[in-house]
C-alpha cells in the first residue's frame, strides 16, 4: 500500500478526499450527539399550552430552539416520567375539581419508529390532582402522588401496573395516611407529594405533605394486586409543620435528602439497609425573615457532589450545596432563578448548564453551571413558555 499511494497521484488525491469526506462526517455525527432534545410539561389551566412540548437543546451553545419538534396534547401534566429503556413517557394529568377535567390521570406514549411520541394509553388515579409519579425499576408499575388539595378526601398514594406495551392499567392499591393537622390549612388531611424507589428498587419511600412523615413500603411484585407493604419501620417522622415534598437520592445510593416545603428547610438523611437516618436540618430562610420561602424541586448532580433545591414564594433562587465527603452538605452559593415559582429545573448531561421552570413568569430559563465548583453563571436565555411545571432531557432518537 506503501508503493500505491507514493507512485499515484490521483490515487492519493482520491484517498485524501476520501479522509476529508470521512472527518467531515464523523464532525456531523458528534455535532448530532450533541444535538439534545428535552420534554416540558406544562399546565393547560389557564393557558393556551398543549400539554407537553417536545424542543431542540443546543448541548454545545445552552440554546433552546423556540419551535417544537412535537406537541402533545394533554391536560395539566405535571409530572414526566421516563422509561428511556423502553421508549416511554408517561405523564401525570394534575386534574381536579375545579379544573375543565376534573379527573386525575395518568397518559402514557411510545417512540415509534420515526421518534415521535405516540398516545398508546390512559388511565385514572383514583385521586385528586396526581402531581408526581415515578416507575418500578422492572417497569412493571407506576407509584402516582395523588396531592388531593380537598381536605375531604385528601391525597393518597395509587399503584397503576402497566401493560406489556406501556399500556396503563386500572390501579390495584390505594395507601392513605393519617395527616398531622399542624398548619391549619395545608394538613387537614394527607397530601402524597412524591413516591422515590430505593436505590436497590426493594423499598418506596413516600413523602406526605399532610403527614409530616416520609413511609416506607417494602416492594414485592410476586403480589401483583398489591405489591407495596409497610416496612419496619413504617414512617420516618419530619418536624411538626415541616412539610415533606420531594426526596432525592445521592448518585452513590448512601445519603438522601428532603425538601421540606412549609417549614423552608432541607433534611439530610444517611441511608442503610433501607433504613433513613437525619443527619442534618437546614434552614433555607433566616431567622425573623418575612419573605416568603418555599422549597419545591430537589436534585443532585450526577457525579454526586452537589445538590440544588428551588426555592420559590417570594424568594425565588437555587440554593446550591456541596457535598461534603462524609456526606454533609455545605452551602456555596443562592442564586436567582430569573422568574417566579421555580418549580422544576434539570441539569443538562454534561454538566455545563441548568434549564429552569418558572411557573409563574411563564418562562423556561437556561442557565450556565461550571461542572468543577457546581456553581451556576450567567443567565444564556429566556424562553417563553406557558406555565412550565417539568423538564426532562431526552437523547435524541
Amino acid at each position: 500500500m506503501t508503493t500505491l499511494i507514493r507512485g499515484n497521484r490521483p490515487t492519493l488525491r482520491r484517498l485524501a478526499l476520501a479522509l476529508l469526506l470521512g472527518a467531515v462526517a464523523s464532525a456531523g455525527a458528534r455535532a448530532e450527539t450533541n444535538d439534545m432534545h428535552i420534554l416540558i410539561g406544562s399546565y393547560t389551566h389557564d393557558s393556551d399550552s398543549p400539554g407537553v412540548l417536545r424542543l431542540r437543546f443546543d448541548a454545545d451553545k445552552g440554546q433552546v430552539d423556540p419551535k417544537p419538534l412535537q406537541t402533545l396534547a394533554s391536560h395539566n401534566p405535571s409530572w414526566l416520567v421516563l422509561d428511556e429503556q423502553r421508549g416511554r413517557l408517561y405523564a401525570t394529568n394534575e386534574n381536579g375539581p375545579a379544573h375543565a377535567d376534573p379527573v386525575g390521570r395518568v397518559s402514557a406514549w411510545q417512540l415509534d419508529s420515526s421518534g415521535e411520541h405516540q398516545l398508546i394509553g390512559q388511565n385514572i388515579s383514583l385521586g385528586d390532582e396526581p402531581t408526581h409519579a415515578s416507575l418500578s425499576h422492572d417497569g412493571r408499575y407506576l407509584f402516582i402522588s395523588n396531592y388531593g388539595s380537598r381536605p375531604n378526601p385528601g391525597g393518597s398514594l395509587a399503584v397503576m401496573p402497566l401493560a406489556e406495551d406501556g399500556h396503563p392499567l386500572p390501579v390495584t392499591q390505594i395507601l392513605a395516611h393519617q395527616s398531622s393537622g399542624v398548619h391549619p390549612e395545608r394538613q387537614q388531611s394527607a397530601h402524597v407529594h412524591s413516591a422515590v424507589p430505593s436505590p436497590d428498587g426493594k423499598r418506596l419511600l413516600v413523602s406526605d405533605l399532610g403527614a409530616d412523615q416520609v413511609f416506607v413500603y417494602r416492594y414485592d411484585p410476586s403480589n401483583a394486586e398489591r405489591p407495596l407493604q409497610p416496612d419496619e419501620p413504617a414512617s420516618v417522622e419530619l418536624p411538626p409543620g415541616s412539610g415533606p415534598r420531594h426526596l432525592v437520592f445521592d448518585p452513590s445510593g448512601k445519603h438522601a435528602s428532603l425538601a421540606l416545603e412549609l417549614s423552608a428547610q432541607v433534611a439530610r438523611f444517611d441511608y442503610t439497609n433501607g433504613k433513613l437516618a437525619r443527619r442534618q436540618l437546614l434552614d433555607l430562610k433566616d431567622a425573623g425573615s418575612e419573605v416568603r420561602h418555599s422549597p419545591g424541586a430537589i436534585h443532585t448532580s450526577a457525579d454526586g457532589r452537589f445538590l440544588y433545591v428551588s426555592d420559590r414564594g417570594d424568594y425565588n433562587h437555587i440554593i446550591v450545596f456541596a457535598i461534603e465527603g462524609d456526606g454533609s452538605l455545605r452551602e456555596i452559593q443562592r442564586r436567582s432563578s430569573d422568574g417566579r415559582e421555580p418549580r422544576e429545573f434539570a441539569i443538562s448531561p454534561d454538566g455545563r448548564f441548568m434549564l429552569i421552570a418558572n411557573q409563574l413568569s411563564d418562562s423556561l430559563v437556561v442557565i450556565r453551571r461550571d461542572p468543577e465548583s457546581g456553581k451556576l453563571g450567567d443567565t444564556l436565555q429566556t424562553l417563553p413558555v406557558e406555565r412550565p411545571s417539568d423538564i426532562k432531557f431526552l437523547a435524541t432518537p
